[in-house]
């Protein structure tokens, strides 16, 4: 079985590396420093209570090198997806699956749901029906990402917590092409559970994201802070009800209530939301996948978010003022 990961930064070097150490036939599409680091030198882990390990890895900066795939992962950024699916072209065979290791909504979400929104298109994270169109509903596996890690110098990927990569099908089978992917994932010693309601574990992840994420990036301030601060959580809790409300228009039930997910983020601690360190490094931010989504099924379910609508706004001008959001 022939993996790729595209996208080899944090989260996909930290795959990638446990894949390549458990001898699987894997691939990684990075570059810059990062790229040539591992060539020269191999990929290095870092993990917590173990001594660091380097592998050999195969790694490129042009797809078309590395041949058709069964799995291609995708780990980057999901503004950065729709740009790349042409580039992917060459890794994608018939039997190819592309899975969607991405935040926010995903492309796919109404594929195979069913109901008066089946086939439903997100302008929002797949403008112009790139990922759509150029990979198929029927070709891709759901996945939600779970754990932390950080590019921490080129070629070495450290570990912080976390090894759990939820995976399920749109219409919620247990489909061949699932399990396989389990399985292999298990045998380079991740968490790989088959979720028949991925859409449910989308949510909750999201559910922080999509508050969290936006209120830091207009305050500068921690999940600690954001989260015990009565005006900041305030604003966190209105847009995080707003975000349940349409969700469970969807058929999404929610396994915890607000204010446990909320008194889970302050139990981080002084963390810096990716969003927040989007910014610090003057990255391109999420803001359309975490926020901009939501606001689309806002519109889709006739559901009113007038909080998530104003931090929206907000955040999108401190972005186009850092010049980072377009």
């Amino acid at each position: 079985m022939k993996i790729c990961i595209y996208g080899a930064g944090a989260i996909g070097g930290y795959m990638g590396a446990k894949l390549a150490l458990a001898g699987v036939d894997v691939s990684l599409v990075a570059r810059g420093p990062h790229l040539a680091a591992m060539r020269d030198k191999g990929l290095t882990l870092l993990e917590h209570g173990a001594d660091p390990v380097t592998v050999p890895v195969t790694v490129s900066d042009d797809p078309a090198s590395l041949g058709h795939q069964d799995f291609v992962i995708v780990t980057l950024k999901a503004h950065s997806v729709p740009g790349i699916v042409p580039m992917m072209q060459p890794l994608l065979g018939p039997n190819s699956s592309v899975v969607s290791g991405v935040n926010g909504v995903p492309w796919w979400y109404f594929h195979k749901i069913g109901g008066p929104l089946e086939g439903t298109r997100l302008t929002s994270v797949d403008p112009g029906n790139a990922q759509w169109d150029g990979i198929g509903p029927d070709n891709v596996l759901g996945c939600v990402v779970y754990p932390a890690a950080e590019v921490s110098e080129p070629g070495t990927i450290r570990h912080i917590e976390g090894n759990r990569f939820s995976l399920g099908e749109p219409d919620g089978s247990k489909s061949d092409r699932a399990v396989a992917l389990s399985n292999m994932l298990k045998s380079a010693g991740l968490k790989a559970p088959v979720r028949p309601k991925l859409r449910d574990e989308i949510w909750v992840k999201l559910w922080g994201n999509l508050s969290f994420n936006p209120i830091s990036v207009l305050t500068d301030a921690t999940l600690e802070v954001l989260c015990t601060d009565p005006g900041s959580r305030a604003v966190a809790r209105a847009m995080m009800v707003e975000a349940q409300t349409i969700a469970e228009k969807l058929g999404v039930k929610f396994p915890i209530d607000v204010d446990r997910r909320l008194d889970g983020g302050a139990a981080v601690g002084a963390h810096r939301t990716s969003m927040l360190q989007d910014l610090d490094s003057g990255r391109p931010m999420e803001i359309d996948a975490l926020v901009g989504s939501v606001k689309e099924l806002g519109l889709r379910t006739n559901t009113p978010t007038p909080t998530l609508d104003s931090v929206l706004a907000l955040v999108q001008l401190r972005a186009r003022s850092a010049g980072l959001y377009s």
